[in-house]
């Protein structure tokens, strides 16, 4: 073990590798667990640990051997259960950092930035220090932060729980790196106000991005605890799919005001969405594939399946329709591969390579059939018509898929993962007509 009286910092500490004993990596320090006590500062019992597969585990500190330079060494076998969070802990980071505590000496309030912990002789870790930044309320000094202190725990007040909203700047520049899917795990293990105090300080397009990944529960809590402009932004944000998704959880009074709120365009499409049964093509489609005209060369059209915001399902194909462009568009034509672009000369149009060999589904088209047909033609996405041939969206597989899996998907440990069922249909329809 690291040797008595070593002091670690939490938020440097996380992100740090963790080894076995073999030196095989294990994963990576996500948090720390520490308990309240009565007498003294709190006692770290252990780390959260993400493993692949985007688990977090309880790695009690009891089994580690070494807190050093850029590593943690565990001994023996990890238990690969998910963390749950008692009611009697606390994590460091996901709730003790941007806490507003009171200084002791009588000098005001201060805001955490780190917490320090160190190794007792009998070999239990305590909280012992303090990191804050005092606060500045000078006139004229409004953008100039206050100084920091390293304190005794001793000497603050208010780490047992928190007396008033609490800002979530320092945790989300821990975070700034993740893929929207992991910081969407870190929000769902947080209680439920530290979670919305941390989604509320997203910005619109992270928080869609964050919001397309959580469970229908935590979309919805999130949501309607936004004010309603800034509610309206965030579904802007979101791809037209996932906002009627997550509207058709909504009462339908909100619903109404939401796509008042929300640009025309942008409500246009979300409300086509919301009049098509919620287990159908038309139920699972977006509405913003890339659709080109057949003149387009090759070379536009790998600029615009680059495109940043364009999940890989879609990226694969491009649409080729005549004009109007934006859905509903022309008749359709067919489309093209991406592959097949990679292998052609880039002054060529996309019309030259267009495969009207794949067959399109209509609206109403059961899950059942669109996956049937991805699968036949091996495809990440398929186009949704109407009668009139005119493309109306496309489906692709990552929204069957998220259908086909159980509704608690994200949830379910792999190893407890139950048969693959739909859910329940006729979520949406509520403004057919």
């Amino acid at each position: 073990m690291s040797s008595v009286g070593t002091r670690v910092f939490v938020a440097r500490l996380a992100g740090t590798r963790v080894f076995d004993p073999l030196g095989d990596e294990v994963g990576r320090v996500r948090d720390v667990v520490v308990l309240a006590r009565l007498t003294g500062g709190p006692r770290a019992v252990g780390l959260v640990v993400e493993v692949p597969g985007r688990r977090r585990v309880f790695l009690p500190l009891t089994r580690v051997t070494s807190i050093d330079a850029g590593q943690v060494i565990s001994t023996g076998l990890v238990n690969m259960r998910r963390f749950e969070q008692r009611a009697s802990e606390t994590l460091v980071m996901g709730e003790l950092l941007d806490r507003t505590v009171e200084l002791l000496d009588g000098s005001g309030s201060a805001t955490v930035e780190d917490v320090a912990m160190e190794q007792q002789r009998s070999g239990d870790w305590h909280v012992t220090k303090v990191f804050v930044r005092r606060a500045d309320h000078r006139p004229g000094l409004l953008r100039r932060r206050g100084e920091t202190l390293l304190v005794p725990v001793e000497q603050v007040q208010g780490l047992g729980r928190p007396t008033g909203a609490q800002g979530a700047e320092l945790l989300l520049a821990q975070y700034d790196d993740m893929k929207a899917a992991d910081l969407a795990d870190v929000l769902h293990e947080l209680g439920i106000t530290r979670r919305l105090e941390v989604a509320s300080a997203l910005d619109d397009e992270r928080l869609a991005d964050v919001l397309e990944e959580l469970p229908e529960d935590d979309q919805v809590a999130i949501l309607r605890a936004l004010e309603l402009p800034r509610a309206a932004d965030v579904l802007e944000a979101m791809q037209p799919d996932d906002a009627a998704d997550l509207l058709g959880e909504l009462p339908q009074e909100q619903v109404a005001q939401l796509l008042e709120l929300m640009e025309p365009d942008e409500a246009k499409d979300v409300r086509r969405l919301l009049a098509y049964e919620d287990n159908t093509a038309g139920g699972l489609m977006t509405t913003e594939p890339v659709i080109l005209g057949p003149e387009t060369s090759i070379a536009a059209a790998l600029a615009h399946v680059r495109r940043q915001d364009l999940n890989p399902a879609l990226a694969s194909l491009v649409f080729v329709a005549r004009p109007p462009l934006e859905t509903p568009t022309g008749r359709f034509i067919g489309v093209v591969h991406l592959q097949r672009m990679l292998r052609e000369a880039p002054h060529e149009s996309i019309g030259q390579i267009v495969d009207t060999d794949i067959e399109p589904v209509s609206a109403d088209a059961p899950l059942l059939t669109v996956t049937r047909r991805l699968a036949t033609y091996n495809l990440l996405a398929l186009p949704v018509v109407d009668e009139q041939r005119r493309l109306l969206g496309a489906v692709s597989v990552d929204d069957v898929l998220d259908h086909l899996l159980p509704a608690d998907w994200r949830e379910t440990d792999d190893v407890n993962a139950g048969p693959l069922t739909t859910r329940p249909a006729a979520r949406r329809g509520g403004l057919r007509g």
